[in-house]
């Protein structure tokens, strides 16, 4: 079986557990694990797709919120179309499996938002079967590092996913 783990990650948090997933998958699937500054993936032969973006501003990172990224990084660069864009030019799920995760800080979702729960939709409109709800880990400021225990918990997350 084939998968494919895509993230946006601009402070290395949603990379690290990406990362994390990806090798956790790679007990029962061939896993491609793509950046979202990228076009997608073929998905012929891909059984399952796993998206994760921070959450900003309440939710996906739009040009404004991904622009204030960099400059808080204190890069001078175009910050492309993060996972927004990587989802609209995403071929359609066709009943394939996928689930969706986010970082952010550990508030009551009413106040922080979920980028998770935005890409868990988008990806259900696109065709995609989701196989769990979305997933929020943790960080402990805007820039990180993840709260303890945050890569194990992505880990027993992605085990789920692939049963």
């Amino acid at each position: 079986m084939r998968a494919v783990v895509a993230y946006e990650s601009w402070f290395g948090n949603t990379g690290a557990l990406a990362e994390a997933v990806a090798d956790e998958l790679r007990a029962e699937h061939d896993v491609t694990l793509v950046p979202v500054d990228g076009p997608p993936p073929s998905l012929d032969g891909v059984d399952l797709v796993v998206v994760g973006a921070p959450t900003h501003v309440h939710g996906l990172s739009s040009k404004h919120s991904r622009r204030a990224a960099l400059e808080q990084k204190g890069e001078e660069r175009e910050p492309g179309g993060g996972a927004r864009g990587w989802l609209a030019k995403l071929p359609p799920g066709e009943g394939r499996r996928a689930a969706a995760f986010d970082t952010r800080i550990d508030k009551p979702v009413i106040l922080v938002g979920s980028a998770g729960r935005t890409l868990a939709r988008r990806l259900s409109r696109k065709g995609f079967e989701l196989v769990a709800p979305a997933e929020s880990f943790f960080v402990r400021d805007s820039d990180g590092p993840l709260e303890d225990g945050e890569l194990e918990r992505a880990r027993a997350w992605a085990r789920r996913v692939s049963a």
